[in-house]
C-alpha cells in the first residue's frame, strides 16, 4: 500500500523560483528565507511583542497553498462581492488567480497581478518592491512573506491621472492549513489619485494563515486611498504589514476593519517625507470570544510642515483581548509636525481586555503632537435608557458600538466604500447580537 505524501511545513519550504521571472526577484525570495530561518521567533521579552504572542502563529501547523479544487474556486468566485462598479477587480484562491477584469481603468494606468508586473515591468516593481524595513516587530515574517510571495497586485497610475472608481481585490484562503502570502504595492503618481479595496477571507472556519505585505507610495501630490477587510474564519491567523511613503503634498488615507481571525497582528508604519504630506490612520475591530487582535504603528515625520491623524476604535466582547503600541517620531528639523494619535476601546464585557500603548519622540520644534487612549465599558446609563424604550440588551448593545465607531466611518470621504464598509461591521454586529 502506497505510503500517504504529507506537504511539508513553512517551517522546511524553501522557495521554489519561477525561472519566468527577474533573476533580482529570485534572489529577493532566496535572502528572504536566509533571513527567515536565521532570526529567531520574537519571545514575550521583545517590546514590541508586549502583551501579545509570536508563538500563536504556529508556521508548523500551515502549509504554502496550492491550487484549490475547481468547485472551491468557484464558490469563493462567487461570493466575492462587494462594491458595486469598480475600475479593476481580482479574485485570488489560494495564491492562484481565478479571475479578473481591468477594463474599466484609465488609459496608462498599470494594474497587473505580481507576476505580470514583474514579467513586463520588473524595473518599476523593483524600485519599490518591499523597500521598508519591517521595523516594528515582525521582520522574521516579512522575511517569510519576501521567501513564498507569489499572489497580488501592482498598480502604478502615471502623473495627473485620477481613477475615479476604486479597485478590489478579493484573497481566500479555501483549504485547510492553507498559507497565503498576498502583496499589494500601490504607487500614485503626481498628482494622480486611486482607491483600492484587499479583502481577506477564508472558506468557512478552516485553520490558515494570511501573511500580507502592502505598500503605498505618494509621489508628490499624489492621493491613495486604501482599505483593508481582514474576514478571514475564526480558526485563521492574520499577519498584515503595511507601508507608506507620501512625498511632498501627498496623501495617503489607510482604513483597517478586523472582523475575523483568532489571531490578527496588523503592523503599520506612515513615513512623511516631503512637505505638506499627510497620512491618516484609521482602524475599527470587533472582537469576539476569545480573539485577540494586535495592532502596531509608526507615525515618523522626517520633513517640516507634515501632518499625521491616526484613529482606532475597538470594541470587545466576550474574553477578547485587544492590543495597540503606537509611536510618533518627529526627526531633527521636522518642524511644525502637526500629529495625533488617539485609541478607544469600548468593552462590552468583565473579561475583556484592552492594552494600549502610544507613545511620543520629539526632536524638532513648533510641533503640535499628543496621544492618548481611553477603555471603557458600556454606560449603564444609555443601556437603560433604550431597554427602558423596549430595545433588547443586543440591540441596545449594537446601537451604542454603532454610534462608538460613527467618527471613524464619517472619515471616509468615498460614499461607496464606506456604504462598504458599514455593511460588513453591520453584518459582524448582527451576528453578535443574534
Amino acid at each position: 500500500m502506497p505510503e500517504l505524501s504529507i506537504a511539508p511545513s513553512l517551517l522546511d519550504t524553501a522557495p521554489s523560483p519561477n525561472p519566468a521571472l527577474p533573476q533580482w526577484f529570485a534572489d529577493c525570495a532566496t535572502a528572504g528565507w536566509r533571513t527567515f530561518q536565521a532570526l529567531p521567533v520574537p519571545s514575550v521579552k521583545d517590546e514590541n511583542w508586549r502583551y501579545s504572542n509570536a508563538k500563536r502563529i504556529d508556521l508548523a501547523a500551515f502549509q504554502r497553498a496550492t491550487p484549490a479544487a475547481e468547485s472551491a474556486e468557484a464558490e469563493a468566485a462567487a461570493a466575492s462581492t462587494g462594491l458595486a462598479e469598480t475600475a479593476a477587480r481580482f479574485v485570488f484562491v489560494n495564491d492562484q488567480l481565478v479571475s479578473s477584469d481591468t477594463r474599466a481603468l484609465p488609459e496608462g494606468v498599470i494594474c497587473e497581478t505580481l507576476t505580470d508586473a514583474l514579467v513586463k515591468h520588473p524595473e518599476a516593481v523593483q524600485q519599490h518592491f518591499m523597500r521598508r524595513e519591517a521595523a516594528l516587530g515582525s521582520a522574521k515574517f516579512a522575511a517569510l512573506h519576501l521567501a513564498h510571495v507569489q499572489a497580488g497586485i501592482v498598480l502604478i497610475v502615471p502623473k495627473n491621472v485620477v481613477v475615479d472608481l476604486p479597485i478590489e481585490v478579493f484573497h481566500w484562503a479555501a483549504t485547510p492549513n492553507a498559507a497565503i502570502f498576498p502583496h499589494t504595492l500601490i504607487v500614485a503618481g503626481e498628482n494622480a489619485a486611486v482607491t483600492v479595496v484587499d479583502h481577506y477571507r477564508t472558506l468557512g472556519d478552516i485553520p490558515a494563515f494570511s501573511c500580507a505585505v502592502a505598500d503605498f507610495v505618494a509621489q508628490p501630490g499624489g492621493s491613495i486611498t486604501y482599505a483593508h477587510c481582514q474576514e478571514l474564519g475564526a480558526a485563521a491567523t492574520a499577519l498584515h504589514l503595511s507601508s507608506t511613503s507620501a512625498h511632498r503634498d501627498a496623501r495617503v488615507k489607510s482604513f483597517q476593519v478586523q472582523l475575523g481571525a483568532a489571531f490578527s497582528r496588523s503592523e503599520s508604519i506612515s513615513d512623511l517625507l516631503g512637505e505638506n504630506s499627510r497620512s491618516d490612520m484609521i482602524s475599527i475591530s470587533l472582537p469576539v470570544e476569545n480573539q485577540v487582535v494586535d495592532q502596531r504603528t509608526l507615525q515618523h515625520h522626517a520633513a517640516p510642515h507634515t501632518g499625521s491623524d491616526l484613529l482606532y476604535k475597538n470594541a470587545l466582547y466576550d474574553t477578547a483581548r485587544t492590543i495597540f503600541s503606537g509611536l510618533i517620531t518627529v526627526d531633527e528639523g521636522a518642524h511644525y509636525t502637526d500629529a495625533y494619535q488617539t485609541c478607544r476601546n469600548l468593552l462590552n464585557s468583565e473579561d475583556a481586555e484592552a492594552n494600549s500603548m502610544p507613545g511620543l519622540e520629539i526632536n524638532a520644534d513648533q510641533v503640535k503632537c499628543s496621544h492618548g487612549s481611553t477603555s471603557s465599558p458600556v454606560s449603564d446609563d444609555e443601556l437603560f435608557y433604550l431597554k427602558a424604550r423596549g430595545i433588547n440588551d443586543g440591540a441596545a448593545r449594537k446601537l451604542i458600538v454603532q454610534g462608538f465607531l460613527e467618527d471613524t466611518l464619517s472619515r471616509l470621504d468615498h460614499e461607496p466604500l464606506r456604504h462598504l464598509i458599514e455593511e460588513r461591521v453591520e453584518s459582524k454586529l448582527e451576528t453578535i447580537a443574534a
